[in-house]
């Protein structure tokens, strides 16, 4: 069964808000196995409505649409969809009702527009709003069904979990049932590649990759009856994917990120943690504390930004950076090792660079980092190069350190190696 979107307002279309509608929409639609192909923004004009709405149900078996549900003159919504199904619109007591106890609640003026709202399709089905004014309703024509929402989350989301979830599971029994294999330490294109032949040939299950900074998540989805037919296509599939990539997927639960996989290393281990920032300025050893019981396992987050502050917390030499600079291999592994001494930790991650915009004009060097990671003495470094403005390169930086600190974990501790297949 097909289902589509059509969110309606002029201000998603302007940029004054994000469209966070058809994510939710489309991520729980998804969940429920329904085809989504369409998804459209449309602003506060009748005849654009109508013309989107109308091709919209011409092609889809459900249409779903959020916004324009309002008292006021712009709001569209439903006197458009109405007229292409051919419904008469009625007053309906019970919303009626709702909606001048709401404004009374509240001690609000209660304007004559404000009755619009309680007009609803001859047939229709209602969903009463306990959370706004505007109800939500359900419209089953000859060859499609339309469900009108209001735009506001906050109404949208609970009235999609007490009605909508429902009335679509009803629709279409089939069950989707998806799992996601992450994976650090690879590009997009490097994992399309190692899984080409796959993505090739996919039908059930289904592959899709989606690319992050610093790390490509594999989602594979499959449709049966139930959930356990489901996971049994969904078992031989996966099992492949890591055959494939080995040591670079670090979890397979979509809940997990790179972060959480790197603690629980360090935590089943029993070691501590510290962090000696300066191009990331303490954004790795933030990524770090978000993870329930850090207080255990980081024993010290330092941001060594200035070559003093490397000299007096880190102990790195001032002949190490009179002769290769803040920025350098050498730096990086001085920082790792000062970082252990500094607060008698298991390990120390290390991370110096250039985010540029530097101050003489000059990009060669925008980018260029050094990451060194010591596990128990064990120092490794590496060099890397970052592209994009200064907040995305910091961003770059902080997974990639994250990456290196789990690799060096698993080659010190469990002797795992990575492999691409």
């Amino acid at each position: 069964m097909t289902v589509e979107f059509i969110c309606v307002g002029t201000e998603i279309l302007m940029g004054n808000i994000v469209n966070t509608n058809a994510a939710f929409m489309a991520e729980r639609c998804a969940g429920l196995g329904l085809d989504c192909f369409y998804q459209t923004v449309v602003g506060d004009n009748v005849e654009r409505l109508k013309e989107t709405a109308e091709a919209s149900l011409r092609r889809s078996d459900v249409v779903i649409f959020s916004g324009g549900l309002g008292p006021t003159e712009d709001d569209l919504t439903k006197e458009t969809v109405c007229k292409l199904m051919g419904k008469k619109l009625t007053e309906d007591e019970k919303a009626w009702k709702h909606i001048k106890k709401f404004f009374e609640k509240r001690g609000l003026e209660l304007t004559d527009n404000n009755r619009k709202q309680a007009l609803v399709p001859e047939g229709g089905i209602v969903l009463y709003n306990k959370n706004g004014t505007a109800p939500g309703i359900i419209i089953e024509g000859e060859n499609a069904k339309a469900i009108l929402l209001p735009g506001p989350p906050g109404e949208l989301i609970p009235m999609w979990n007490e009605y909508v979830e429902e009335y679509l599971r009803k629709l279409n029994p089939a069950v989707l049932v998806s799992e996601m294999v992450k994976i650090c330490g690879a590009g997009e294109s490097k994992v399309e590649t190692v899984l080409k032949d796959l993505i090739d040939t996919q039908t059930n299950p289904t592959i899709a990759t989606y690319a992050k900074i610093g790390e490509v998540d594999v989602r594979v989805t499959a449709k049966g009856e139930d959930e356990k037919e489901c996971r049994k296509l969904l078992k031989p599939v996966v099992k492949e994917i890591k055959k494939r990539f080995g040591a670079r997927i670090f979890t397979t639960d979509e809940n997990v990120s790179l972060e959480m996989a790197v603690m629980q290393i360090l935590n089943e281990n029993k070691m501590t943690v510290t962090t000696a920032e300066s191009i990331t300025g303490g954004m790795v050893a933030s990524r770090l504390i978000n993870v329930p019981g850090a207080s255990d396992i980081i024993k010290l987050g330092l941001v060594t930004y200035s070559n003093k502050a490397k000299r007096k917390y880190l102990g790195v030499k001032r002949s190490t950076l009179d002769k290769y600079g803040a920025v350098s291999e050498q730096c990086a592994k001085e920082m790792a090792k000062g970082g252990i001494s500094a607060a008698k930790s298991d390990v120390c991650v290390a991370i110096t660079g250039i985010a540029g915009p530097s101050g003489d004009g000059s990009t060669d060097r925008i980018g260029l980092t050094y990451i060194a990671v010591n596990v128990m003495g064990k120092v490794k470094v590496k060099e890397y190069h970052f592209d994009g403005n200064r907040a995305k390169i910091r961003e770059s930086a902080s997974t990639a350190a994250l990456t290196l600190l789990r690799h060096c974990l698993l080659e010190n501790l469990t002797e795992k190696t990575f492999s691409t297949g």
